[in-house]
This record gives C-alpha cells, structure tokens and sequence, in this order.
C-alpha cells in the first residue's frame, strides 16, 4: 500500500507518497504541499494498479513526435492515399505544435486553444480540416494511452467546429443529356457517373472484366487515387466490394470501349497510360459545364463566387463538379422510389444512416406521397365502413292497435 509522509525543506512542509510499481520496484512522489493532496494521490496510484490503469511517470516523459513514430508504423496496411494524407497532416500541423511535447504534459485546456487556433484568424481552416487535423492528435495520444504512458486521452472529448452543410447541385434527365451532348470526348463517363454513383478513382479503375454489359451490372473491386503526384489503383474508400446496376442505354453506351479494350486492361487511361485524374479547372467535363452555365465575371473577367464560395451561373444550368454526378445519381434514384437501403447499396455507403444524413433532404417528397397514400386508405376504411353500415328505417306501427299499418 502506498504510504504519506512529511518532510520539510527551505520552503517548509512538505508531503511524499512512497508505493510500489506493478512489477515491485519501491518509487515515490514528493513536493505534494497538503497532507490531503498526497493521501489523494496515493489513492489514484492504487486504484490505478487494481484497475491496470497505472502509468509511470517515467514513461510519460516520452515525447509526442516519439509516439508517433510508432503510430505512423500502424498505418502500414492503411490505404497508401490516406496513409499519405495522415503523414502529411502530421508533419504540417500537428508537429510543429506538438512534437517536442512530453506526452504528460499536454492538457485538455490547451488542446481546446490550439483548436480555436485554427478555426480563427487569417489561416483559418475549414471544419473539416480542423477534425482532420485534431483527428492525427487523437491518434497518436491514443497509442500513447495504449503504451501506458498516460492514462487517459488529453484530447478525447474537446470540442470542435460543426462541418459546414454544403448545399450539393443536381442535375435533372434532360440536364444530363445537354452535358453529355456538349463535352468534347468521353459521353459515355458522364452518363455512367450520373446514372450509376461511381466515384472518379473507381470509374478510373474500371476493366473490361469489371463490367457485364448483358446483365447491366458492374463489379467495384478497386479505386484510382494520387498519391505524392503518383497515380495509384488500390482498394474501394470502403475497402468493400459491391456490384452496381446501370440501365441499358448506359450500358450501351459502354460497349464500345468494354470491347476494344483488352480485358484486364483499364477502359480509360491519360495518355500515358495511367488512370483517368479527377478534373481541374482545364478538364474536358469542367470545359463543357461552363460553356452551358456561362459563369458569371466580373469586369477583369474573373469568375464571381457567391457568400458559400460557389460559382454563379448565368444561365440557369448547374454548375457541377465531377463528384456531383454522384449527388445526381442518389437524386435520381430516390427521386425514382428506390429504397434508402437500395441506395446505399449502390453508392457503396457503410451505413444506411450515412446515405440519410447526405440525402435524407431528398427524401421529404416521400413523406407528401405517404400522406396521399394514407389518406387514400382512410378514405377507402370511411367508404366501406359506410357501405356495412347502411341504416334500415324502421317500419312505422299503428299507435291504436299496436299493428303494422298495411302497405299504401
């Protein structure tokens, strides 16, 4: 058991708390200024050796850039793209604030003010950089905790900024059909964009063997993304397989280049031969959006962003990204009727939750049709109830002689 005992130095009385580690070794803690704060202290230190809680302080004296190491080691079967992306949120943000640290020493306190840190000021990030960011930290500490170095997670629990909604553009059936009229090359990526929800890497990745053209049906098996300005095909941002529906008039569409290509060749490439990148500003898709939008400028004929940052058009046609033909395909399904479920299944989402918390606004139409079909019901119970329920009218009796009065 841990024992308090007092000591006195130049700055008069003192406490020191005398306990045995897990493993036996004798140790103590000094400097304590009441009896009360080292009989606490005491307490914590044997709670924490029956619970497997106990941390020595030696080993929380370990820095945070040490601990990360060990983190980064982790991640080694992690996707290389977002093994990429941690390593680079590491080595901008988080180590620069952080490294040098002491693990121990880091307080909840301070964690809360570098968060406001970078939600403010000139260099402020968006939210979801912001968690991205605070994310790294929670990580490494976690590995901290797990190394019992401390106990508990100095950055679990702070608050952070709310992500922003981001009001998503829509394309409709006819809207689609002008896009893919108007782009210079590769009609056929647009209308399986938009009529299947494929990510960019994953239409990038796609081979002759991925897709049955007579079933209208596609295998997703693998996703294109960048790395470090290399191009690389790995595993889905899930990491699931799924399989995908397309009509027939897409699949159509894809016949063409399904068949000239050898089978496990991808369907299309840049022209050095590596797959398809998402489009820039001087992209083919981004090219044909704005010659139906007209976007909007201003006298230097610079493009004019409305208060969301987004650009303005003239005409009346969505300005679109190629990710939003993945918006318009959730729109179009459920716009169809599909089940919530079905388009979860589609689009490749973990969670039927996650596909109501991106579209579940597009879902408000369905609770006007529920209404109508309820009301159609009740109406048809009020209907049938009525024609059960016809009231016969009693036959009229003679007051004087109690008899049936005989028929007119």
């Amino acid at each position: 058991m841990a024992t308090v005992e007092s000591y006195t130095n130049k700055a008069g009385k003192r406490y020191v708390v005398r306990y045995r580690t897990p493993s036996g070794q004798q140790t103590m803690k000094r400097g304590f200024r009441t009896k009360a704060d080292a009989t606490a202290y005491a307490t914590t230190i044997e709670n924490a050796k029956l619970t497997g809680a106990y941390v020595a302080p030696s080993k929380g004296r370990v820095t945070v850039s040490t601990v990360a190491s060990s983190w980064l080691n982790r991640q080694v079967h992690s996707k290389e793209s977002w093994r990429t992306r941690q390593e680079s949120l590491w080595r901008v943000h988080v180590e620069p604030k952080w490294g040098d640290r002491a693990v121990k020493t880091i307080e909840p306190g301070e964690i809360k003010d570098w968060i406001g840190e970078l939600s403010t000021g000139d260099d402020k990030r968006a939210p979801s950089t912001v968690q991205d960011i605070h994310g790294v930290l929670v990580a490494i500490l976690d590995v901290a905790k797990e190394e019992h170095r401390i106990q508990v997670n100095p950055a679990r629990g702070v608050k952070l900024p709310r992500r922003q909604h981001v009001e998503h553009n829509y394309l409709d059936h006819a809207q689609l059909v002008q896009l893919a009229a108007e782009v210079s090359r590769h009609e056929e990526i647009v209308m399986l964009l938009a009529y299947s929800g494929l990510r960019w890497g994953e239409m990038a990745a796609l081979r002759p063997r991925d897709v049955d053209l007579d079933r209208g049906r596609i295998n997703i098996t693998r996703s294109a993304s960048k790395v470090n300005s290399r191009s690389i095909i790995g595993a889905t941002k899930t990491w699931e397989r799924r399989t995908v529906a397309i009509p027939a008039e897409v699949a159509e569409l894809l016949r063409a280049p399904v068949t000239s290509t050898g089978t496990n060749d991808l369907l299309w490439t840049r022209e050095d031969g590596t797959p398809l990148r998402p489009p820039t500003t001087t992209h083919w898709f981004t090219k044909a959006v704005h010659r139906l939008a007209k976007p909007e400028r201003d006298g230097n004929k610079n493009l004019v962003r409305d208060e969301t940052g987004n650009l303005i058009s003239t005409t009346g046609f969505p300005i679109v990204t190629a990710h939003e033909l993945r918006h318009t395909a959730a729109s179009l399904m459920i716009r169809s009727g599909a089940h919530v479920k079905t388009v979860q299944r589609q689009l490749g989402h973990k969670s039927a939750t996650m596909t109501l918390d991106l579209y579940g606004h597009l879902f408000d139409d369905d609770l006007d049709e529920i209404a109508v079909r309820m009301g159609e019901g009740l109406r048809h119970a009020r209907g049938s109830s009525c024609a059960q329920n016809v009231l016969i009218t009693p036959t009229p009796v003679d007051a004087d002689n109690g008899k049936s009065p005989p028929p007119a």
